[in-house]
């Protein structure tokens, strides 16, 4: 398997069919073998309904379905552990996306680029609700981890599978899925994209998603900085906490000693807060060094079903 086209999708019953039909005309002319793997993010309508429909005429199109809605992170999580190509390509699944862009990237990847991401370059979105927050947080994002990427939110990229299969990833981390990949010396280049306005629907997104970029990008610094140290990172802050109880309690014994009519509360107060954060910070870290051990949510309690799961050579694919 050559390619593997990863689309997460919630309620967009409208464009199930004109995207599947977009993405064939664009890659059946590459004489790639491939497969497309549809997310369904639990969605309310029938999106899932319909791309069913189309699965039961195309083995290439493999549908996955999760039990409710969790985001497109872990539609996109869910996507990356079923894919099989040796070549992943994302893109969104509201049409605003040009599957004829497809072909450009791939030639990328065969060149030797670990990653390919897109930029709209002519964005056809709100911009007071879209644009400027988006402009915003790719100068943050550049600014904090010195990986310039002109548009960390363009769902159209292309990865080599080994690589971005790899990475586990959590909150609304897909965003910075280019700023992960870059700090860890993968190549990557950016090809502007044709984009288009939603056809269908309304948009998930809007200024709220600043704040989450924001501390998405403090969770990815503490994980770069700290990493196999995390549990020293934060036994070293614990180890400060408890000093600072353990003098605020021989305070508070050194001032009852001395002057037993002396009110020890505030003393009393501070040691029994410092200790408290101690304890906080050292569970904190253990549960990180667990975590980075033994990685976390496994995808497969995430689904509640696939379609099209099993393997199917070239000269098996079946289109009716």
């Amino acid at each position: 398997m050559n390619l593997s086209i990863v689309i997460p999708m919630f309620n967009e019953e409208d464009s199930v069919q004109p995207l599947y039909e977009a993405v064939l005309r664009a890659v059946e002319p590459l004489g790639e073998c491939f497969e497309i793997i549809l997310v369904d993010d639990g969605s309310g309508d029938a999106t899932f309904a319909r791309a069913q429909s189309l699965a039961a005429d195309d083995s290439r199109l493999r549908i996955i379905r999760l039990s409710r809605n969790f985001g497109q992170t872990t539609a996109l999580n869910a996507g990356f552990a079923e894919a099989r190509g040796e070549i992943i390509v994302t893109l969104d699944g509201d049409l605003q996306n040009d599957p004829a862009d497809i072909g450009a990237f791939i030639a990328q990847i065969r060149k030797g680029c670990d990653l390919v991401v897109g930029w709209r370059r002519q964005r056809q979105d709100d911009l007071v609700k879209r644009k400027l927050p988006s402009r915003m947080a790719n100068w943050l994002v550049g600014k904090v981890t010195g990986v310039a990427v002109r548009d960390n939110g363009c769902a159209l990229r292309a990865y080599r599978a080994e690589m971005i299969q790899k990475f586990p990833l959590y909150s609304e981390m897909h965003r910075l899925l280019p700023v992960i990949t870059g700090l860890t010396g993968a190549e990557i280049a950016e090809l502007p994209v044709n984009h288009f306005p939603r056809r269908y629907g309304r948009s998930k997104y809007g200024i709220s998603r600043v704040y989450k970029v924001l501390f998405d990008l403090l969770a990815l610094r503490m994980i770069f900085t700290l990493s196999r140290r995390a549990f020293f990172g934060f036994g070293s802050l614990a180890i400060l906490f408890g000093l600072g109880g353990l003098g605020g309690f021989l305070l508070a014994l050194l001032q009852w000693l001395l002057t037993p009519e002396a009110p020890v509360v505030i003393s009393v107060g501070a040691s029994i807060l410092f200790a408290s954060l101690a304890i906080f910070l050292l569970l904190q870290g253990f549960l990180c060094h667990l975590i980075y051990q033994n990685g976390g949510l496994r995808v497969e309690d995430l689904l509640t079903r696939r379609i099209n799961r099993a393997i199917v050579k070239p000269d098996e694919v079946s289109i009716t």
